[in-house]
């Protein structure tokens, strides 16, 4: 087992692999900011060191400055959590270079999934189902263009084959738009990602959004973790999660499992990831994966009883796989609600000092969040603060303990999202399951229906 982590991130993902090295007996060093002296996983690792100033890209972002203190800390490894590196090739690429072991993917299978192009070509030789699309880069030739998306079918959606969080990307629902479009996403992906090549699929209406959670050791073994839905959005950002997703039968599970776990050997994937697939009328279709521990896993491990964060410390020390696919049983269900200091009725953010607070409890209840009375909220990062999960025997049971849950939960001094995550358990609709990513912007009047 490695023998020392250094943890490259901050607030509820920082203290959720700081627990789970406390368990395997891993010692933790805890990088941070300026403004991040006081997060709870700071003041609790073996070592904390500061690397840099508030901002992201002074700290969190600074690459030499976490090599730097994993030099000086005589870290073993590095775990990147999810987002800020964690997906970053090149910043993968130097922590094995420099000597320490980076927690998750090889470099080079971090660049295939990343470039969403080559991605969707590695998952269709993988036999993985995708979207119809342009089967790779948009050119520069219109009657081209105009040809392939003929073929595809309107409405169509230009996507930055760089691109992510749902940015660059375009909805065109007629020829006369296509040009114009194509040339806008350039525009955007260019400055955006450092990466103008655009792609072309065909546009799904009223899809879900349901995931697959896989884990795969880089030595030829694979397993996957069931499905998550993920459909109740806004912005394309998610705000309620699922397990299992509502709908979807034991037999479509396990095929579209097995060829994701397939696929995890195929490329030679290391470490815990998730194939994110647009999901209507009974068919599934391919569209990015996450080389990374996603926000929601907390849910695939409530009805799994699988432990996701120390697979990845076992993968990353080099053991193979100890949970064969015959090994995984789904059991019962979990939700889990984003909470996030911000106005629940325009979105802002809401950074401050949490004057009270009270968690939640009782009989499958999960919180997972850094905050404490008196911490102080900064305005520098994301404004997720918490992730509440209830878990039941049925969805019905886990909606109900949502609801308690949500009542019992108290965050005074700043605004939170928990008026917003109410409203969400007590939808009919919601309720019924399988409402499509669309529903919840119509429903808060952010979209025309």
């Amino acid at each position: 087992m490695l023998d020392k982590v250094l943890i490259a991130n901050r607030g509820e993902i920082a203290l959720r692999v700081l627990r789970a090295c406390k368990e395997l007996g891993i010692k933790t060093v805890a990088v941070h900011s300026t403004v991040d002296r006081n997060l709870k996983h700071v003041l609790l690792a073996d070592e904390s060191i500061c690397i840099g100033g508030p901002s992201a890209t002074q700290s969190y972002l600074n690459i030499p400055a976490i090599i730097a203190a994993a030099e000086v800390s005589n870290a073993i490894a590095i775990h990147p959590g999810y987002g800020f590196l964690s997906e970053n090739a090149d910043f993968a690429e130097q922590v094995e270079k420099s000597g320490f072991v980076f927690v998750g993917p090889k470099a080079e299978t971090i660049r295939l999934m990343g470039d969403k192009v080559s991605a969707i070509n590695a998952m269709k030789k993988a036999g993985v189902p995708c979207v119809p699309g342009s089967d790779g880069p948009v050119a520069d030739d219109e009657a081209k263009n105009k040809a392939i998306a003929k073929r595809i079918g309107y409405p169509i959606i230009v996507k930055a084959a760089g691109g992510g969080g749902g940015r660059g990307m375009r909805v065109v629902r007629s020829e006369g738009e296509l040009q114009q479009a194509i040339a806008m996403t350039k525009n955007e992906a260019g400055a955006a990602f450092g990466n103008d090549m655009v792609y072309m699929e065909k546009f799904l209406e009223n899809p879900r959004h349901v995931e697959i959670q896989v884990l795969a050791d880089g030595q030829g073994n694979a397993i996957h973790l069931a499905e998550r839905d993920c459909s109740m959005q806004r912005r394309h950002q998610k705000v309620v999660e699922e397990a299992p997703a509502p709908g979807i039968s034991a037999e479509m599970r396990e095929k579209i499992g097995d060829r994701c776990r397939r696929a995890c050997i195929e490329i030679g994937y290391r470490g815990a990831g998730t194939f994110e697939f647009l999901y209507e009328n009974g068919e599934f279709y391919f569209i990015e994966m996450n080389t990374r521990i996603q926000v929601e896993h907390p849910v695939s491990e409530m009805i799994t009883g699988v432990d996701l964060i120390k697979e990845q410390l076992r993968i990353a020390a080099g053991q193979p796989l100890a949970i064969e696919q015959s090994q995984v049983q789904v059991r019962g269900h979990a939700i889990e609600c984003r909470i996030n200091a911000e106005d629940p009725e325009r979105f802002l953010p809401s950074p401050g000092k949490i004057e009270m607070f009270h968690p939640p409890g009782g009989l499958g209840v999960r919180w997972d969040s850094h905050i404490y009375a008196g911490y102080t909220v900064p305005a520098n990062y994301d404004s997720m603060i918490g992730k509440l999960i209830t878990y039941g025997e049925s969805r019905d049971v886990a909606i109900a303990r949502m609801r308690h849950a949500l009542n019992e939960l108290v965050i005074e001094g700043i605004k939170t999202n928990i008026p917003l995550q109410k409203r969400i358990m007590a939808d009919e609709n919601f309720g019924n399951g399988g409402t499509n990513i669309h529903y919840l912007e119509k429903k808060l009047g952010i979209q025309k229906d």
